[in-house]
């Protein structure tokens, strides 16, 4: 007789995907032996992976234990004949128990549904929330557990993470470097990646997945591996709504800044979910202002003459976002899902910076007494990026009654890029004085669209077979508009030398395979992905001098493989390898120069080639205790035609920036996270990164050789008051680092949150503080410098703004559960 019952499991470990916990195996030996089959889904039939299930005596004694593969299937072999009771649980859900299960041979439970219990976004604060779990392909990070990103957006989430360093210019740097993919909801994108995490609110991200050495199904590109986005889903019929509310205090510290600094935002999520139909509608608008200023020293050698000009003033920028999301859904039946999204919004940031020159100076010859001064300057520098976008897509998937799948996707996206920046240089004190005023502005429609077919099917128990098809276009226009005047009344003039048109058209066609299984204590993946890609770039110059077409093309395989033994209930180690590749954007291409501000120009080289990368990784995650764990991952990754950007000398008083290929790099690094219980309201967790960096190349027929060692961490820990209310404190820091032509130094940002949760949990507090300063800590400070002997050397201490308050209240009017799925931008985002 089988009896089958359900109770609500009281105790979570938080993590939005899954929870991945071996039970320990303990054999009796009877009569002889049997075998367990199931298939775990969730209500709506989807395979569950990384479920649990248990089985136990009739005395409670645990038997044996397995988890589900990515198609559902448990498999317990080798198990006495008897009685048993059967115990299925997966992180939010109810836990499925079968109890006085007898059986003698062969038994197929068929389908094990799991109905979900509390999900995480209503777990109160005194649940301890694991940060992160690891599986054999990547590491999955509990957003909800960083309360410092709580109201922010999900860069703020991602400074948490171990691997993963921001630096004062808010690059994110993975593993040492920045050229990573970030995917929503497992759909690719080609944008910029910190442009994606300003976008997206941290309220609505359910979790982070680090995939560092990617599988074939996965597109190749990102020399530091996937950044996957999901965002918060949950499967329970009714209706949710959600409104999140930001507001920044007054900036503490203004800088001597000309406006006042604004933060503030709200987003809000409504979704109805029926048994067939899950609809989605979703609005975010946020203003994000940062002051601050530059302290810089730059000076150049042309000709035995030595210029100097000192500078200091304002460096801040000005933030808008604002956009809006629809998602439908439609479950006609258990064998097709059919999709339909669609996003639109605008985006704009400005960076000001008004910065006087002061002591300007010549020595001629360098190193005499013979010093000229210079007039000092005032130039007024305001850049502009604009994006205007709208994007649908459309995804099917059939499932097939041997329990294989097909899907098709299909994504279009028009963006408008571009945004002017003014360049003045005036006279001081008196600003009325003119020397030179130009203005620059572009306008770079995109168009791009992505097609893709998938089937997966089981050819044998335990074993997964993907294959599939992706079309990719990318079709990006670039009108350059570059004028000058040197007169207040005059008209501006084109200088056709800084004026150009650049098209680039880019095509990609792809097929893959890949086979995943597990058996016994080992589960493993291997693939293999065939792309061809062509790229064509069109530049003309407006002088009519200049009408070249260059093209670049080829066919490439990229491999990947992991492999991933548990050695005990406690303990898995895995050894993953991954090739991957990293495309330039159309920005790093344009050979006609930008005006950035008065001391830099900035251009790309038209012939860049792509970064090609070979990874491997060997990791060990331990399981200490129930609220103790702790990982390891060392790696290595080759590098080939390393893009840096790096200086050169255009004039006496301005630097030529220029994206180029200098060499070749080898990344030597392990990084490491744990997560300790300290008492019982008391937790943290600590996760680090550090690595040897190797470059050996040239550039303008000079060698270039840099080594460097380079450390970061990021640590919190929280205290809980009562069951309602904590307080944590983070930190996140990088250490100095050298680069191509020069040094990075340190940078670190500590912060503090404090949350309150009102009316049973259905309204959040959280109160931050965040770059804690004070006055005395130099948070937020990074001075980058770099040099060329007997050409140039440039330093500039960026200095941005500290001791920022803010106020984020969360309210849940109607307590459905969030199943909210929106899309995201493919390409555009990337350019932007």
């Amino acid at each position: 007789m089988i009896e089958v019952k359900k109770t609500v499991k009281k105790q979570f470990f938080s993590s939005s995907i899954s929870t991945l916990v071996f039970a320990y195996f303990l054999l009796h030996f009877q009569y002889g032996f049997s075998q367990l089959k199931a298939i775990i889904t969730d209500e709506l039939g989807n395979p569950l992976e990384y479920a649990t299930a248990a089985l136990y005596s009739n005395d409670g004694t645990l038997v044996s234990g397995v988890v589900s593969q990515t198609n559902g299937v448990v498999e317990i072999n080798n198990i006495k004949t008897g009685e048993y009771n059967l115990e299925v649980s997966f992180i939010g859900y109810e836990v499925y128990k079968v109890v006085n299960l007898s059986y003698r041979k062969t038994l197929d439970l068929g389908a094990i549904k799991l109905t979900l219990g509390n999900q995480l976004d209503d777990v109160v604060v005194s649940t301890t929330q694991k940060t992160i779990i690891n599986k054999i392909d990547k590491q999955i990070y509990n957003p909800k557990a960083f309360k410092n990103a709580q109201g922010g957006t999900a860069l703020d989430v991602l400074k948490n993470l171990p691997a993963i360093s921001v630096s004062g210019n808010d690059e994110l740097i993975v593993r040492g470097t920045s050229g990573f993919v970030v995917l929503l909801n497992g759909k690719p994108t080609q944008s910029k990646p910190t442009t994606i995490m300003a976008q997206l609110p941290a309220n609505a991200i359910s979790s982070i997945e680090l995939i560092t050495a990617p599988s074939a199904k996965y597109d190749p590109e990102g020399k530091a591996g996937i950044i996957n986005i999901i965002a918060t889903k949950g499967v329970t019929e009714g209706v949710f709504s959600q409104l999140n509310i930001k507001g920044g205090f007054p900036s503490t510290e203004t800088y001597g800044n000309e406006l006042a600094h604004q933060r503030f935002g709200i987003d809000g999520t409504y979704n109805v979910n029926r048994e067939k139909l899950n609809v989605s509608i979703g609005a975010n608008y946020q203003r994000n202002d940062l002051g601050g200023r530059r302290e810089g020293n730059v000076y150049t050698i042309i000709d035995d003459v030595f210029t100097g000009l000192p500078s200091t003033g304002e460096r801040s920028f000005d933030e808008t976002n604002y956009n809006g999301r629809f998602t439908l859904e439609y479950t006609p039946n258990t064998s097709d899902e059919l999709s339909v999204g669609f996003y639109a919004g605008k985006r704009s940031k400005k960076r000001l910076a008004d910065i006087v020159y002061f002591n300007n100076r010549t020595i001629t010859p360098q190193g005499s007494t013979n010093i000229t001064k210079l007039p000092s300057y005032f130039n007024h520098n305001l850049r502009e990026r604009k994006s205007d976008f709208i994007l649908g897509n459309i995804d099917y998937t059939h499932f097939f009654q041997n329990k294989s799948e097909l899907s098709f996707s299909l994504l279009y996206e028009y963006t408008l890029l571009g945004g002017p920046t003014f360049n003045q240089n005036l006279g001081h004190p008196d600003n009325a004085i003119l020397y030179q005023d130009e203005y620059n502005t572009n306008d770079n429609p995109l168009y791009g669209i992505r097609a893709q077919v998938d089937y997966i099917f089981s050819p044998f128990e335990g074993g997964e077979i993907a294959m599939g098809y992706q079309f990719r276009n990318l079709d990006h226009k670039g009108d350059f508009l570059y004028e000058r005047r040197t007169s207040f009344t005059d008209p501006f003039v084109m200088v056709p030398a800084f004026s150009s048109e650049v098209n680039l058209v880019r095509e990609i066609h792809a097929v893959y395979g890949q086979l995943s299984a597990s058996k016994g204590a080992y589960a493993y993946n291997v693939g293999l992905r065939i792309e061809q890609m062509n790229r064509d770039l069109m530049l003309k110059d407006k002088a009519n001098t200049i009408d070249d077409t260059r093209n670049y093309a080829f066919t490439k395989a990229y491999p990947s493989a992991s492999i991933q033994y548990t050695i005990n209930d406690k303990t898995k180690a895995k050894l993953a390898y991954s090739k991957r590749v990293a495309r330039t954007t159309t920005f790093k291409m344009n050979p006609f120069p930008e005006r950035e501000h008065a001391e830099t120009l900035e251009q790309g080289d038209p012939d860049l080639k792509p970064e090609f990368i070979d990874l491997i990784e060997l990791g060990l995650d331990r399981k200490i205790s129930d609220n103790t764990s702790a990982f390891a991952t060392a790696y290595y990754r080759n590098t080939k035609n390393v893009v840096n950007r790096v200086n050169t000398v255009y004039s006496n008083t301005i630097l030529n920036r220029i994206y180029s290929n200098v060499g070749n790099a080898k990344t030597f690094g392990i990084e490491f996270g744990t997560q300790l219980k300290f008492a019982a309201k008391w937790d943290g967790y600590f996760g680090g990164n550090i690595y040897h960096y190797d470059l050996n190349g040239s550039f303008d027929n000079r060698p270039v050789n840099t080594k460097t060692t380079v450390y970061s961490f990021n640590a919190n820990t929280n205290y809980r008051f009562w069951d309602n209310a904590a307080v944590q404190f983070s930190i996140n820091y990088i250490s100095d680092r050298v680069t191509a032509q020069g040094e990075d130094s340190r940078y670190y940002t500590p912060n503090l949150s404090i949350q309150k949760s009102f009316l049973n949990d259905k309204l959040k507090a959280t109160l931050q503080w965040l770059n804690i300063d004070l006055g005395v800590l130099d948070t937020n400070e990074q001075r980058i410098t770099t040099w060329r002997d007997n050409e140039f050397f440039t330093t500039t201490n960026y200095i941005y703004e500290v001791d920022m308050v803010t106020l984020n209240l969360s309210y849940i009017f109607q307590n459905g559960k969030n199943r909210s799925n929106f899309i995201d931008s493919e390409f555009g985002k990337r350019e932007f």
